[in-house]
């Protein structure tokens, strides 16, 4: 006869779970494992593993996101099966329970506090992790923006080389194909064809691509429209990679690179200016300025297309992971508000496409990558750095599929004397042919 042991709920799961519950105003949506073997919370559910003491001292002085981040990215807390599964759960819970974020009432904190003297885990701060930014100086000063870039487009041309198609572009692609022989690679091209297509780049128009990248919209504009471009990027890194691709595709006498600030370029005269999702890093208070460098390089006429990042109305952009991790100093801002900024640089905006679900579709495809190739990137950077990309990719898709966030080409031109535009009243050139490989 087997005796039944009864089933203890003193746990370190249990007592978080109950705090949790407290704070959020209702069940965690997520089961909850602690370092002691206690487990608690819905069945079924994917599983938050506690590893270890200190990803609670993380949240007792950073609670919230960044805290969260902090602890899953050095491994002290962990999601057993599929993280974005559990991210999708956690805001499905916030939406249709209405659970509030943790921003405790002073009693709340005192009974969080003692039941961290009881766990254990009061302590000091623990150092942040080696991959969290660290920048200094002025809010988007010229060092500073060149730091902020460094952090995350230097991080190697192999890392980039493992993670991206053989176009090398890290930007949203254009899906325009949906048959299984339609790869992330033909939606890149499909996008870079698309851009050109819209700027009418022509043999010999004069191009300006600020934040080129590894050059992928730089080189196909230079080898299939016959354009002459001046590719612009802070990250030196790049600008060495684009170098070495101009150099062995025969192009020098098409493409110049150039390795300084937007706030630097001079001169203008540009038949097109394309920016490739850079204005996100350029800054709030900084971006009427950037709209009107805009203006003043391209010729009376001339086009440019701006592909950037936006966040839905009332929603969050970027967030502390994002910041401290991946695109320090970023602002991101409904549609509209760039809009009203590029108009009242003089540009009239001619067409605006929004990119998102193509976007869910290009993240997805990298996190694939990132997982197929897991062994390859932890050895070249690091279980550490690869947990950040992880994480990255698995939320920024998510938060794309859900709307918080969009991605979006916006098309203006400087209107000439008389205010006409050169464009046509209809434009179905531009998709023809985009869905084929």
């Amino acid at each position: 006869m087997t005796s039944l042991q009864p089933v203890t709920r003193t746990g370190a799961a249990h007592r978080l779970a109950a705090l949790a519950e407290e704070a959020l105003g209702g069940p965690p949506p997520l089961r909850l494992r602690a370092w002691d073997g206690s487990e608690t919370g819905p069945a079924g559910a994917p599983v938050v593993v506690l590893r270890s003491r200190r990803a609670l001292r993380r949240l007792l002085w950073q609670p919230g996101e960044l805290g969260l981040a902090q602890a899953y990215v050095t491994g002290e807390l962990d999601v057993e099966g599929d993280l974005g599964e559990g991210l999708r759960a956690v805001w499905a819970a916030a939406r249709e329970r209405r659970l509030r974020p943790p921003r405790l009432t002073p009693a709340e904190r005192a009974r969080a506090l003692t039941t961290a003297v009881r766990l254990g885990v009061v302590g000091p701060p623990p150092p942040a992790p080696v991959s969290q930014a660290r920048l200094r100086g002025g809010l988007h000063s010229r060092a500073r923006d060149r730091a902020a870039i460094s952090h995350h487009y230097d991080l190697s041309n192999a890392f980039y080389g493992l993670l991206l198609d053989e176009t090398m572009a890290y930007s949203c692609g254009y899906w325009a194909g949906e048959g299984p022989g339609f790869t992330s690679a033909d939606a890149q091209r499909a996008k870079l064809e698309l851009i050109c297509r819209k700027v009418a780049l022509a043999p010999g128009a004069r191009l300006l691509d600020i934040g080129c990248g590894w050059g992928a919209l730089t080189l196909h504009a230079a080898e299939r429209h016959g354009a002459r471009v001046t590719a612009v990027t802070l990250a030196r890194e790049q600008a060495a990679y684009v170098r070495e691709q101009v150099a062995a595709r025969g192009l020098a006498d098409r493409v110049e690179v150039v390795c300084q600030d937007y706030r630097d370029i001079r001169g203008g005269g540009f038949d097109a200016v394309t920016t490739i999702e850079m204005g996100e890093h350029v800054g709030d208070a900084e971006y009427p300025a950037f709209a009107a460098a805009l203006h003043r390089l391209l010729r009376p006429g001339g086009r440019v297309l701006v592909q950037q990042m936006s966040r839905g109305r009332g929603a969050p952009g970027g967030g502390p992971f994002i910041e401290a991790y991946i695109a320090p100093d970023m602002h991101m801002r409904p549609l509209g508000e760039t809009v009203g900024l590029l108009e009242a640089a003089g540009l009239e905006v001619r067409h605006c496409e929004s990119l998102r679900e193509h976007y869910v579709r290009t993240v997805t495809a990298w996190h694939r990558t990132l997982e197929e190739r897991w062994g390859s990137f932890t050895a070249l950077v690091g279980e550490e750095t690869a947990r950040v990309w992880r994480l990255y990719l698995v939320g920024g898709a998510l938060a794309f599929e859900e709307g918080r966030m969009g991605v979006d080409q916006i098309l203006g031109v400087r209107p000439v004397a008389g205010g006409g535009s050169g464009m046509p009243a209809v434009a179905r050139h531009w998709y023809e042919g985009l869905e084929r490989p």
